[in-house]
């Protein structure tokens, strides 16, 4: 009973996490041919990472409706490598992101010329390449592995608690505190941004200009701040948890780990595209659009079946007189 609560919610988060990454991604393809922005891919790729994380996800809630079921070692390590690989890829993303924001208002003349298509290139397969091998590691290295019978495909299950630790004291704190680190930069340079401003306004020389430059700076920071602040509240737990309890295997309860610390952290793939959404308005407008364009080809697939052949051929030339008349 127990797995297939766990396996309703799975699947019902997978597929929120799913639809709302590809209704994102669709809508920043769009913005991205209008704009040309370079910087829009990293955000295109982090809604690709989150929807991956979803896809991945669906796996184990088949698993979980399968109960019992015990699979081979190495299918659950393929399985979990998955998982893992687009976790990662969705945590580097952010970073990504949060660098590019950095970059943008640390540097706004001289962005675009940094900021080009091979850089971005680059930068997004070298992102990829680093969250395969973080991944699949333990498919490479059967030391990394843990030797289980009769569990189901789980981290605990399947990987060894050096690979744990491993990836956590490497991986995720110092991308916290680099994500820290960008954050109080930005707000130190946006606070030094204001306050030239107010100069220049005090001084007579602004003409009645709205400081868009630093408008758009704030905002850009506010979201990376938000963004950063549930990336640390949705995995900080279950991080800390997972490594007390490789630590020490009898001082955390296991379970709680599986069923409710991991799932906070899987809302954090559904909880950027929401934030995106919200936050940048041209997103935000271009989902309405989208959403428009779709109510719109809906109204006028019924308006066609409800059409009649024999009504619409006579009312036909009585409006084309009325127009001619006019």
């Amino acid at each position: 009973m127990a797995s297939s609560a766990l396996g309703a919610i799975l699947a019902v988060l997978a597929s929120l996490i799913i639809t709302a990454n590809v209704l994102v991604a669709i809508a920043l393809l769009q913005l991205i041919q209008k704009s040309g922005s370079k910087g829009l891919y990293f955000v295109l790729n982090l809604a690709v990472a989150d929807a991956m994380v979803g896809f991945t996800v669906m796996g184990l809630v088949m698993d979980e409706f399968s109960q019992p079921f015990y699979p081979p070692q190495i299918f659950c390590v393929l399985r979990m490598a998955f998982v893992t690989s687009s976790s990662a890829a969705s945590i580097l993303s952010l970073i990504l992101v949060a660098c590019d924001r950095h970059l943008a208002i640390r540097k706004p003349f001289r962005y675009f010329q940094l900021v080009t298509g091979l850089r971005v290139g680059v930068r997004l397969v070298g992102l990829w390449l680093v969250a395969a091998i973080i991944g699949f590691l333990p498919v490479l290295t059967p030391g990394f592995q843990k030797i289980s019978t009769h569990e189901k495909c789980s981290f605990f299950g399947v990987f060894h608690p050096t690979y744990m630790l491993t990836v956590f004291c490497v991986g995720f704190f110092p991308a916290l505190f680099l994500f820290i680190y960008l954050y109080c930069d930005m707000l130190k340079i946006a606070s030094v941004h204001v306050q030239h401003i107010r100069e220049v306004e005090h001084a007579g020389l602004a003409g009645g200009c709205p400081p868009s430059r630093t408008t758009s700076d704030m905002k850009a920071m506010r979201t990376v701040a938000v963004l950063v602040g549930c990336f640390t509240l949705s995995w900080l737990p279950f991080f800390i948890a997972s490594i007390v309890q490789t630590a020490c295997p009898e001082c955390f309860p296991y379970k709680v780990i599986e069923n409710y610390l991991w799932l906070l952290g899987l809302c954090n793939s559904l909880l950027n595209p929401l934030l995106y959404s919200y936050w940048q308005k041209d997103v935000r407008l271009q989902l309405s659009q989208l959403a428009a364009g779709v109510k719109k080809r809906v109204l006028l697939h019924l308006g066609k079946g409800r059409h009649f052949p024999g009504r619409g051929t006579k009312s036909l030339p009585t409006v084309s007189c009325l127009r001619l008349q006019d």
